[in-house]
C-alpha cells in the first residue's frame, strides 16, 4: 500500500493521466456499474448478467430461430449437393452423425454433422496416438490433430471439415432449442472433468455452432483456453458481442483460419 500511494501521488504531483485495474477474475464484467461513498476513498462495482434476465434469454433465442430458419433456406442447395456427393463417394453409414454432448442444464442431445468419418472409427485414431507420442501430445494440448485424421477417407468429407461445411445440420439443433448459434463450445461426456469448476457456467447456457473460441484461434488454441473464452463470454453476454462474434465468423470461415 505504501508503495502504491507513493506512485500516486507521484503522478498526481506531475499531472500525469493513469489508469487502476481492479481484480475482476471471474467477474461479470460488461455494464458494471460503479458507486462512489461521498469522503471515503472507497469505490463498489454492481455486476450484472444479462443473460440471466427473461429479456435477455427471449432475445438471445428469437435471434437463434430467424437466423437458423433463413440459413437453413438459403443454404439448402449446399446441403443437398454435399449429400449427394458424399452418398457418390460411398461414405461408409449415415450421411450425417448425431455424436451426443452436453447441453444447457447437462441434458444430452445430439449435435449433428455430416458424417466425415468412417463409422465406428475411433480406433484409428488411438492407434495413431499409441504409436506417434507428438500426436498424443497434440491431441491431449488441442483436442485436435492438424496431421490427417486416419479416420477421415474421402475427399469431399476433408474439403467439408476445413470449410466448417460439415457443422451446417447444427442449425437443426439451433432450431430445436438444443444449441445456440452463439455459445461456448460443445462438449463430449468425457471432457467434462477437463473444465472443473468452470463446468457450472457452462450448464447455464446453449452451446454454440460459433463462439469467442472459434473467432480467437479456433483449433489453433489450447483446450484449456477455449474453456476460458466459454466461461468469460457466459459471464460478459451482450447483444453486441453476439453480432461481432457472428461477422467475425463469416471471414474465419471464409479465410479458412485454423480449421483442420
Amino acid at each position: 500500500n505504501e508503495e502504491r500511494d507513493k506512485l500516486i501521488r507521484t503522478l498526481d504531483d506531475i499531472g500525469a493521466l493513469y489508469g487502476v485495474v481492479p481484480p475482476t477474475q471471474r467477474m461479470s464484467l460488461f455494464e458494471m456499474e460503479p458507486s462512489y461513498f461521498f469522503g471515503h476513498d472507497i469505490m463498489m462495482f454492481h455486476t450484472k448478467n444479462p443473460l440471466s434476465s427473461p429479456f435477455g434469454q427471449i432475445f438471445k433465442r428469437g435471434m437463434d430461430v430467424i437466423i437458423s430458419s433463413l440459413a437453413l433456406f438459403m443454404l439448402s442447395p449446399v446441403i443437398l449437393t454435399v449429400s449427394a456427393m458424399l452418398k457418390i463417394e460411398g461414405q461408409g453409414g449415415s450421411l450425417f452423425y448425431g455424436g451426443e454432448r452436453i447441453g444447457k442444464n447437462g441434458k444430452r442431445f445430439k449435435c449433428w454433422k455430416f458424417r466425415s468419418m468412417e463409422p465406428n472409427s475411433d480406433h484409428l485414431l488411438e492407434a495413431l496416438l499409441d504409436l506417434d507420442p507428438g500426436a498424443r501430445k497434440e491431441w491431449e494440448t488441442y483436442r485436435k490433430l492438424k496431421r490427417p485424421d486416419p479416420r477421415i477417407t474421402t475427399r469431399t468429407a476433408n474439403i467439408i471439415r476445413k470449410t466448417s461445411i460439415d457443422e451446417l445440420p447444427q442449425l437443426w439443433n439451433v432450431l430445436k432449442g438444443d444449441m445456440s448459434l452463439i455459445g461456448p463450445r460443445p462438449i463430449l461426456q468425457n471432457e467434462v472433468y477437463l473444465y472443473g469448476d468452470s463446468i457450472r457456467q457452462y450448464l447455464r447456457v446453449r452451446p454454440g455452432i460459433t463462439g469467442i473460441w472459434l473467432v480467437s484461434g479456433r483449433n489453433s488454441t489450447s483446450f484449456k483456453r477455449r474453456i476460458y473464452w466459454d466461461n468469460w463470454y457466459i459471464r460478459n453476454w451482450s447483444l453486441w458481442g453476439d453480432i461481432v462474434i457472428l461477422l467475425k465468423t463469416l471471414r474465419v470461415v471464409l479465410d479458412r483460419s485454423g480449421a483442420y
